[in-house]
């Protein structure tokens, strides 16, 4: 068919009718968005499309031009948005290209218009506009307007040989955050960044716990294994122990306690880890001079076992089976002194922290699930016999000595659900706290929830009494309680060594202070913050900040929203009009209020990890909207499902409002806010300055087709660095364990995970084989959305042959 034949070809009809429906629906958005105070262009570029459109139909040689500088007017509009930043830039001119891509061929180019030339003024036009997209898209590649790109000296990475403070042997990694100080630190040294590249699998174990019938949608396997001597210590998200040999991979021994799943709900389910006393470490102090070589009683190595239906276990290392000695026949009831409704609410899904003569034990609250819930007290249970020492009730502080028999703890307080710290040398103890159920909603909060929550807490280890105590959030309202172990670091400085806490916020702030005092070093500021509610609540008038920060330096405006194409971004700019938001701590509301950061945080329960001796924090920033919305009980639809974990339709029992949380996603599931989302990042501590910072993760698991786009994704999972110059993570949306160079944060190696990374590894040197390991979780995460599994990996250079 040509045109001389007076009929319009069919793929013309199409074209056009193709951008009728695009301009109806760009003009019809963009109309909306202008009018609550948005962008212009959509409206004129969908107006532009519809003019194109008819004059396709009409046969019009013009429609050709005007598409050219339809699409040379979207080059100019996305330079003045966002530069030559490619993740920006795609999705503002993609659609747009392919179809001027499709006008400018050949086989359609010409059948526009009667007798209609290629080679004309409006192809060319077009052709311009076609050549100054593909230039733009081709040099934003080379750019990055997000990256810091730096490192370290040869002289500070140097240091990490040095030894000082952090020699301990390179075989073992018997604390969760891999020793007292919770560095998540190594002196293993024989990977290094010239090595790290041929690291290989060297085992695999399954542990078999998957989940199952009547199990929760957040079911996580977060394990960081121990080592102690020759054998690795995992437990599974329902709270099963099991000993590995740690050069096999091989099963030694399994405990289940068959915990109770009776609970009316259980929000999740999980095990962090396990804790570990070696009571002959204690007596080695005392005279044994008299019996040398007395075999070590049973028991005297226990590991420390929290169990999701609300106890404390403790286990002999050798076989896996209950220390009698401890509690009742080896079990402790954390339940007890909590009054009614704590099974399934208290969950203890993090180790507690052991000192030579205490077991101290927290344990999470069921996010917003009742203004009436179970007290979250902190408890110091003898590291032998299980009796209780101390308990701090943030409800009655004062009153540390063990609560008599019969008696309830003061409900509904505060909760410890991450890793405490413990300093015996200066006899503290470090309580990061949460907050008290529900987050968004503060009215029955009294002075003394308000005095804790989100609160960084010493107490005396001796009587439990608070000696000091350090203010991070006023007022939450955002779920912005602490949840990462504090770690310990003596900081260089003019004066010397200073004994330093470091404490990682979900806002983004690291605060370092004097674990001795909880004096600020790194200056502590108060900040101005968006006021009022409209459901009734109040609100602080500023907020803390820590001048050492990776809170966003800018608030969120409407160029930096995202999307596959032009329209699911036009929506999500209608969506970021339509929510309140005024920056960083914008009050919920019951419209809806997008929080950035939001409810995962730029920190969570991976924490940090320091180098001691190099002076260094390595760490993975994420950042990601919520909205959260507070919601009438009275207008709730009754057939609205509660949501299956901590987003979703929340209950807040007994309050007037529910809360509505969700992530900040386009109507594709994609986040509405630009990429990066996820970073790895190091400071030097000698000059609390960032040093490096870069993009980490791909879109390999999460995108269609598995196109790996280094968009730098999302992570939860924690770090850890090594005296060998390289640090390991996971955790990213998609699935590997990678290694990185301390000096410059380069990618040094990734292996190929099963499933989700969303857990820390570990690493040690077998005093067997002499190979240095790193072992990895991959268990996935339900609310991250991961793909769940089983598997615990080991990777190491490849044998001497």
């Amino acid at each position: 068919m040509t045109m001389e034949d007076g009929r319009r070809p069919l793929r013309i009809t199409l074209t056009a009718l193709a951008m009728l429906l695009l301009g109806l629906v760009i003009a019809g958005g963009g109309g909306y968005l202008a009018a609550l105070g948005g962008s212009w262009y959509y409206l004129v570029a969908g107006i532009g499309l519809l003019i194109v459109a008819g004059l396709l139909f009409a046969q019009r040689r013009i429609a050709i031009g005007l598409y050219g500088l339809l699409l040379l007017g979207t080059l100019a509009w996305t330079l003045y948005e966002v530069r030559f930043d490619w993740w920006q830039m795609a999705p503002r001119i993609d659609l747009w290209c392919i179809l001027g891509l499709w006008l400018f061929l050949p086989f359609v180019n010409r059948h526009v218009g009667r007798n209609g030339l290629w080679r004309d003024g409006a192809t060319g036009v077009l052709g311009l506009g076609l050549l100054a997209g593909a230039a733009m898209a081709g040099y934003s590649l080379t750019q990055d307007y997000h990256s810091i790109d730096g490192e370290f000296s040869d002289a500070q990475m140097q240091g990490g040989a040095a030894g000082g403070l952090a020699q301990r042997s390179p075989s073992e990694w018997p604390a969760y955050g891999g020793s007292k100080q919770s560095d998540r630190y190594s002196s293993a040294d024989l990977i290094t960044p010239e090595n790290a590249g041929k690291l290989e699998k060297a085992w695999e174990f399954h542990t078999g716990d998957l989940p199952g019938e009547g199990d929760p949608h957040e079911l996580t396997n977060q394990v960081t294994p121990l080592k102690v001597g020759n054998t690795l210590f995992i437990c599974t998200p329902h709270s099963v122990a099991i000993a590995l040999d740690a050069d096999t991979g091989e099963e030694r021994w399994r405990f289940d306690p068959s915990i109770n799943r009776d609970a009316e709900y259980y929000q999740h389910m999980t095990c962090r880890g396990l804790a570990y006393h070696d009571g002959t470490a204690a007596a080695a102090t005392a005279d044994v001079a008299e019996q040398p070589n007395q075999p070590a009683a049973r028991c005297e190595k226990r590991l420390f076992l929290p169990t999701n239906d609300g106890t404390l276990m403790a286990l002999d290392v050798e076989d896996g089976q209950p220390c009698e000695d401890f509690g009742d026949a080896g079990t402790v009831d954390l339940k007890a002194g909590l009054g009614e409704g704590a099974l399934g609410v208290f969950l203890p899904t993090s180790p507690p922290v052991v000192t030579s003569k205490l077991v101290i034990q927290g344990g999470s609250i069921t996010d917003n699930g009742s203004v009436d819930s179970p007290g979250g007290v902190i408890r110091a249970y003898d590291v032998k016999t299980g009796e209780l020492v101390w308990n701090f009730d943030p409800g009655n502080p004062d009153a540390t000595e063990p609560l008599a028999p019969g008696d309830t703890y003061v409900r509904s307080t505060p909760n410890v659900w991450t890793i405490p710290t413990a300093d015996e040398a200066l006899g503290l103890v470090y309580l990061p706290m949460g907050n008290q159920t529900p987050d968004q909603w503060s009215i029955p909060r009294n002075e003394l929830a308000e005095r804790f929550t989100a609160t960084l807490v010493a107490l005396d280890l001796s009587t439990g009494k608070v000696r000091w105590e350090f203010k991070t959030v006023h007022h939450d309202l955002w779920d912005r309680d602490l949840p990462s172990q504090p770690t310990l670091v003596d900081i260089d400085s003019a004066q010397g060594k200073v004994p330093a806490i470091i404490q990682a916020t979900k806002r983004g702030d690291l605060y370092v202070l004097d674990r001795r005092t909880g004096e600020p070093i790194v200056p502590v500021n108060e900040m101005p913050v968006p006021q009022g509610t409209d459901y009734g609540d109040t609100t602080a008038a500023t907020q803390p900040a820590s001048a050492l920060t990776y809170a966003p330096q800018e608030p969120l405006r409407e160029r930096d929203m995202w999307g596959g194409t032009p329209i699911d971004q036009m929506l999500c700019r209608i969506q970021f009009r339509k929510l309140r938001y005024e920056g960083d701590f914008t009050p919920p509301s019951q419209g809806g209020s997008l929080i950035y950061p939001g409810n995962v945080g730029v920190f969570n329960w991976p924490s940090v990890a320091v180098d001691p001796n190099r002076q260094l924090l390595f760490g993975a920033p994420n950042y990601l909207a919520f909205i959260s919305q507070m919601v009438k009980r009275s207008e709730v639809d009754p057939d609205e499902q509660m949501g299956g974990g901590e987003t979703g339709l929340q209950p807040n029992l007994g309050a007037p409002y529910m809360v509505r949380l969700q992530p900040f996603l386009s109507v594709l599931g994609l986040p509405c806010q630009s990429p990066p989302w996820g970073y790895v990042t190091a400071v030097d501590l000698r000059t609390m300055k960032k040093v490096w910072m870069h993009k980490n993760g791909t879109s390999r698991d999460s995108a269609p087709l598995g196109l790996p786009f280094p968009v730098g994704t999302p992570a939860l999972g924690g770090p850890i660095v090594t005296a060998g110059g390289v640090a390991f993570m996971s955790g990213t949306l998609d699935y590997y364990l990678r290694a990185y160079d301390l000096k410059t944060g380069k990618e040094l190696w990734k292996g190929r995970l099963p499933a989700g990374g969303q857990a820390t590894p570990m690493t040690y040197v077998s005093e067997k084989t002499g190979r240095q390991y790193v072992v990895q979780m991959a268990g996935g995460h339900g609310s991250f959305g991961t793909k769940i599994g089983d598997s615990v990996t080991a990777w190491a250079l490849p044998e001497d042959k």
